[in-house]
């Protein structure tokens, strides 16, 4: 009998949920197995160090699942974490394990998607002080001209489903006009946070009607189905049984409300304590 070997999907909260949705959507063949660390979240707002040990810790307890390959589709631990992990760690904990992040695989092809090379960035505070996509742009398109703008009320509003009242139009429109005041020749908005597709209808009711807006979940999904065709050595330890598992570090009722909001379907989680 093949041992399970899934697919880990880790994220602080929720929001990574709709990250997996795509990518259940484009590869649903594989087992995966999700991790949210609600006990801890949000992440945003945490030292580096502070991002770095709890998403380590999770890493790890994906490796002692089976797990050879673990997408972080967390914009935070994707940039306050990621490189750390794999420079550091993964040479010493097996150095044929792999992670991955949200972050490189949407600065790869941004630079395709806008014809002025003026580019805006909606991301959480934690992810703008960062500058992760900034400084990962410019490695891929050194031309491109990059704003960015936090939106802290966002996140709160999603979690909270008010994502869909009007009192959330106020928030989304403020954040717009506040990124697209930096620059008129913007015609790309990157949605640089898992929970903000939830927003999409109302993103795009107070954005320009020829605005691109990409979203995060289906760009990874798509990165990570030409990364398992490039890396047959990692694909082919990925067990293929379509099995799904959901953990949350918090309680497992709460979390499995919320999931069905981002996951598009019912969720039935269990609890997974690590302290």
């Amino acid at each position: 009998m093949q041992t399970a070997n899934p697919i880990g999907v880790f994220d602080s909260g929720y929001g990574g949920l709709t990250v997996l949705k795509e990518i259940i959507h484009k590869l649903p063949q594989y087992d995966y197995v999700y991790l949210g660390d609600n006990a801890r979240a949000p992440y945003g707002n945490r030292s580096f160090e502070t991002v770095y040990r709890y998403t380590l810790e999770c890493v790890k307890w994906f490796f002692d699942q089976g797990s050879h390959l673990v997408v972080l589709a967390c914009n935070t631990a994707s940039a306050k974490a990621l490189r750390t992990i794999q420079q550091n760690d993964l040479p010493k904990i097996d150095k044929d394990k792999r992670v991955l992040g949200v972050i490189r695989p949407t600065t790869e092809l941004i630079g395709n998607y806008s014809e002025s090379k003026h580019i805006g960035i909606l991301a959480t505070s934690g992810t703008v002080s960062s500058s992760s996509y900034v400084l990962e742009i410019e490695k891929f398109y050194p031309g491109l001209r990059v704003y960015q703008q936090a939106c802290p009320m966002w996140v709160p509003l999603v979690e909270n489903n008010e994502y869909d009242n009007h009192g959330t139009d106020f928030f989304v429109k403020k954040y717009i006009q506040q990124l697209l005041g930096q620059d008129e020749a913007i015609d790309t908005i990157l949605l640089a946070c898992t929970h903000y597709p939830l927003l999409l209808e109302k993103i795009k009711e107070y954005s320009p009607a020829d605005m691109k807006i990409l979203a995060q979940g289906e760009i990874v999904a798509e990165s990570l189905a030409h990364y398992l065709k490039r890396h047959p050595e990692v694909e082919s330890k990925c067990s293929k049984d379509g099995k799904r598992e959901f953990y949350t570090t918090d309680s497992t009722e709460d979390f499995d409300n919320h999931a069905r909001i981002f996951f598009g379907e019912p969720v039935r989680s269990k609890h997974l304590n690590l302290s």
